[in-house]
């Protein structure tokens, strides 16, 4: 899905939603960001194999589609922080449903029979 997918009034909402959160890691940073701010050394931490780079462009595209605020503190050396908008909070919670749907799909996969989805 193409990041312009985001900003086409002509698609449909949970397209548009998908879009600005499509990719390995955004999901995963914005539920780290749920418990407040953090620095992207800890983001880096806490996601073993994202990369500096990912992390940046990630960060970015979400400030930029207004999900988080990037903060920074006026300190030798440098201190940048990032935290949900109210904007991102939105969507976190909006994307709570979808979470424990997905915790209910791994629960039935996990006491299915050998080879065979639940039914």
């Amino acid at each position: 899905m193409t990041r312009s997918r985001a900003l086409d009034p002509n698609v449909c909402g949970v397209t548009a939603a998908i879009a600005v959160i499509d990719g390995k890691w955004k999901t995963a940073l914005l539920w780290l960001l749920e418990s407040g701010p953090r620095r992207p050394g800890e983001l880096r931490r806490l996601l073993p194999g994202l990369t500096e780079k990912v992390l940046t462009q990630a960060l970015r595209e979400m400030e930029t589609d207004g999900l988080v605020h990037r903060e920074v503190h006026d300190v030798l050396p440098l201190k940048t922080e990032y935290s949900l908008t109210g904007f991102g909070r939105e969507l976190s919670e909006a994307l709570a449903p979808v979470s424990d749907w997905g915790h209910r799909r791994l629960e039935r996969l996990t006491t299915a029979p050998e080879g065979r989805p639940a039914s």
